[in-house]
Formats: C-alpha cells, sequence, structure tokens
C-alpha cells in the first residue's frame, strides 16, 4: 500500500507523486512553479494629450506550471519502470493535476514541454516536467450536482363546501440552487433528460436579474441534451451538436454567490429531468 509523504500531495492522472508507492519508490517533488498564479492577458493604449493609457477587459492567460521532483527506488529495474510511468503520466491528452491544498484543487492540463530526467546513481533520479493548463481556473475538486424536475402542482380540491374542509396541494418548485465559493468566476453543465419540448433553463441572481438558455426542439424519452456553458455547446446524446436550437444568455456564476436555477417547458412530463453540476473555481 501506498504511504503519503508529508507536504502537499501532488497527484497527476493516476500517478501520485509524493507517496512511496507499491513497488518501494520514492516520489518527492521538490519545486512547483505556475500553481500560484497565471499570466494576465490585456492591452494599454496610450491617452492621446492626456495622461495614461486605454485599458483593455483583462483576461487571465494559460497557466503554464512546471513540476520538478526526485525518484528514489530500492532497485535500477524499479527507479527505470518509475521513469516510464513518469513519461506515461505527462500525458499529450487531457489529464487532472491535484494539488491537495486546504480546499483541494484541480486544473486539466496537457504535456507542453520535454520531460527531463537525470540518472543521479543506479537507484534515483531527478525530473522535470512541463505541462500547460488550457484554463487557467483551479476547480474544486468536489462536483457539484443536483437535479429537479419540471416545477407542477398536485392535489387540491375547489368545491362548493361549507363544512370545514382542507385537502392540500404538493408544488414541485423546479430549481436548484449552485453555489461558487471560489474567487473568480466559474461556468455550469446542464444536462436535460427527455421528453419535453422547448425547455428554457433559467439562472437567477442575488439581485433578481436573470439568464435564461432556451432548447427550441423537442427532447424524446431516453433522449439527453448536455450543455456546457464554458464550451458554449449543446451536444445530444454524446455525438450530435444541437447549438443551432440553443439561444439566449450563457451564464455564469460570480465568486462567493449562490445561484437559483430552475427550468420551465412547453410540456409537462414527470420523467423530465435537468441536472446542473458545477466545480467552485479560484485564480
Amino acid at each position: 500500500m501506498a504511504v503519503q509523504l508529508g507536504g502537499t500531495p501532488i497527484k497527476l492522472g493516476s500517478l501520485p507523486l509524493s507517496v512511496v508507492d507499491d513497488a518501494g519508490v520514492t516520489w518527492l517533488p521538490t519545486k512547483v512553479k505556475g500553481w500560484s498564479s497565471p499570466g494576465v492577458r490585456a492591452e494599454l493604449h496610450p491617452r492621446q494629450a492626456d495622461h495614461g493609457a486605454w485599458a483593455s477587459p483583462a483576461y487571465l492567460d494559460a497557466r503554464p506550471i512546471s513540476i520538478e521532483g526526485l525518484i528514489a527506488a530500492p532497485t535500477t529495474a524499479a527507479r527505470d519502470a518509475a521513469i516510464e510511468q513518469l513519461y506515461t503520466a505527462v500525458a499529450l491528452t487531457d489529464t487532472v493535476l491535484v494539488v491537495e491544498e486546504t480546499v483541494p484543487k484541480q486544473v486539466t492540463v496537457r504535456r507542453s514541454g520535454e520531460v527531463l530526467v537525470e540518472l543521479v546513481n543506479p537507484y534515483s533520479a531527478t525530473y522535470s516536467a512541463m505541462v500547460t493548463a488550457a484554463d487557467p481556473r483551479r476547480y474544486s475538486t468536489t462536483l457539484q450536482s443536483q437535479s429537479t424536475a419540471l416545477p407542477s402542482t398536485t392535489g387540491g380540491l375547489t368545491v362548493p363546501l361549507t363544512v370545514p374542509l382542507s385537502i392540500s396541494t404538493t408544488v414541485v418548485a423546479g430549481s436548484i440552487t449552485l453555489v461558487n465559493e471560489g474567487n473568480i468566476a466559474t461556468r455550469p453543465t446542464f444536462t436535460v433528460e427527455g421528453p419535453v419540448t422547448n425547455p428554457t433553463i433559467t439562472v437567477q441572481y442575488p439581485d433578481g436579474t436573470v439568464r435564461a438558455l432556451l432548447y427550441g426542439s423537442t427532447l424524446e424519452v431516453g433522449d439527453e441534451l448536455v450543455i456546457d456553458t464554458d464550451l458554449h455547446s449543446a451536444v445530444l446524446n454524446g455525438t450530435t451538436s444541437r447549438r443551432l436550437y440553443l439561444s439566449g444568455q450563457w451564464p455564469e456564476i460570480p465568486p462567493g454567490t449562490a445561484v437559483e436555477v430552475g427550468w420551465y417547458a412547453d410540456s409537462s412530463d414527470p420523467a423530465a429531468l435537468l441536472t446542473g453540476s458545477v466545480r467552485s473555481a479560484w485564480m
């Protein structure tokens, strides 16, 4: 069984970088650069005949991260096998890098430079790997996910009775709450399961303003539509783009804010379901 070392645990894909693993190999990260803050993309245009400059909107740039560390193994074969594990973990495809801070956070990275390995002796090596997160935001490792059916009212009775009589109604609100505990806006993903016709998703902010997304088509029984508000995409059943049928405003959740997500549709079916998912985000 792997033994966790002291310090802040780091994991790249399925490879923990702060442990003594089952083969007796010690993985010890010695330096991580780029985790604290990405660069900023902005422009300044000088004011003519005046002091200062006009500032454009500022955006975070991609986040390059370099990881340096030590591999110490009980045998040369174990050292070499560990090096091959490292080459595999620093992948050319999307890989999740997790840093177990007080609030654990993750980014999705790809290899963006050489993986440099220096053999120190028959049992150990040092390494340096460069990866880059195209999305610079650091996300919570905890995914919030809530679901709701369409709003509906059942029960109740209206008849000309004079005796004391009370028959209660049951109201399904058709809403959920999503929270961003971080310090930069984050963008949710919505999954709509049919059957439903022309569903509209609304996001209400604490000041009362509302952003809405309308899907102007029908989802049949068994259909699943995934709306990614970061990628600005709508994908039906995992394969077919339905972005053409989507209109409205792309919502996001400001830092330190809870929003109420609701929905309604032209048709009401108890099997229809909306699921909202989001991760809190930090700069």
